[in-house]
């Protein structure tokens, strides 16, 4: 009789410690700091206008790359949140607090 095959805890066992819950506070907040940008850009009529002009520069344009840089600052501001999630991960694998 062959064995049975091998089930999800004999391929990848609970560490030692805490259990981490899959969805956290930080990675919903990396989520939502990925996903503002998009959906903004995505938001056409919010932006489908001439005035007001910049040096000349309609809106339209002026305030698409103002968000090139803005767009940096929230995906910054996401790895941050998943580095640290991550840290409080291997901490809780360990058996620290988080």
């Amino acid at each position: 009789m062959p064995s049975d095959p091998p089930t999800v805890d004999d391929v990848m066992p609970e560490p030692a410690g805490t259990s981490v819950p899959a969805v956290t506070p930080e990675r919903v907040l990396a989520g939502l700091a990925l996903l503002v940008p998009i959906v903004v850009m995505l938001w056409v009529s919010s932006y489908d206008k001439g005035d007001p002009a910049v040096a000349g520069m309609p809106f339209f344009y002026w305030y698409q790359l103002l968000w090139v840089p803005v767009s940096a600052v929230f995906t910054v501001a996401a790895y941050l949140l998943i580095n640290r999630d991550e840290q409080a991960r291997k901490a809780a694998r360990k058996g620290g607090a988080r």
